[in-house]
């Protein structure tokens, strides 16, 4: 993806070092806290520990030239969302408000609770912020075999998508359902809403491509990142079998599907997972 020297978002909270303590206030001494968080790569949105101490002391972030470089990148893929988003909003009668992007080092408190760096990238619809631990690049690349900056893009991208569907009332109409169904029948609808999430990271990634920022190659990466992170492929590398009752984000070729589907057309209006086959 060509990003250096592009303009990078100005709506990116750099948190590193601060031992989770990025919010006053919100979530502290609840030791349980119900949080609704929708996650790259970890289950239930539902509820999080609350994994940082009371008496965490704050540290200066201890930065590498790489967490640097990426921080600049994420910046840009930021600035490019804002963009397009900004853009196919106007252009369908609506207005985006544009997230902001944390960035965190091992803990981090959000208005859904308090998280560690386990659970992956993640997006709070209660503040419309994207909570990432710059660490998860890495991760993608070694632990899940998906390298490239495009693949970390796709990422960012995904969790883009849970903003615009919050915005667009997509959130407050799924959730609720996970009071009146089983967990079961719930996941079913839970894999619909992360499928939609992929969709549109794939609008983003074709009206990048049309702004001529992408290279080739770009869109393979985004395909081996979607590929890793299915569910099918998590529990067989995790315990040797796969428990389809369980999925919660679709499996590897769904999330290939969708994300491919919206970088073919583009529109809001194609990616109603919810009532296509998913």
């Amino acid at each position: 993806m060509k990003w250096q020297g592009r303009a990078r978002s100005t709506n990116v909270e750099d948190r590193r070092g601060m031992g989770g303590k990025g919010i006053a206030g919100i979530g502290g001494g609840l030791g349980l806290i119900i949080a609704l968080i929708f996650a790259f790569v970890s289950g239930d949105p539902g509820v999080i520990l609350d994994q940082v101490s009371g008496n965490q002391a704050s540290v200066p972030a201890q930065t590498t030239a790489m967490e640097d470089e990426a921080k600049e990148f994420i910046s840009v893929v930021l600035a490019d969302t804002e963009r397009i988003w900004s853009q196919i909003f106007e252009e369908n009668g609506m207005e985006y408000v544009e997230p902001t992007l944390v960035l965190y080092s091992g803990s981090v408190q959000s208005a859904c609770g308090a998280a560690g760096a386990s659970v992956g990238p993640f997006y709070c619809p209660a503040d419309y912020k994207l909570y990432i631990d710059l660490s998860f690049y890495e991760e993608l690349s070694t632990k899940y075999n998906a390298p490239g900056d495009f693949a970390m893009a796709y990422v960012v991208a995904h969790e883009v998508g849970h903003h615009v569907q919050t915005l667009l009332g997509t959130t407050d109409k799924v959730m609720p359902l996970r009071q009146r169904l089983s967990e079961e029948e719930f996941n079913k609808y839970l894999v619909r809403f992360e499928l939609q999430a992929d969709y549109f990271s794939g609008v983003w990634a074709h009206h990048a491509d049309g702004l001529g920022y992408l290279e080739d190659g770009d869109i393979e990466e985004a395909l081996a990142a979607a590929s890793a992170v299915g569910d099918d492929t998590l529990q067989k590398r995790a315990q040797g079998y796969v428990v389809e009752e369980s999925f919660t984000h679709g499996t590897s070729e769904q999330r290939m599907t969708w994300f491919r589907k919206g970088y073919e057309t583009g529109t809001i209006q194609g990616g109603d997972t919810f009532n296509s086959r998913p």
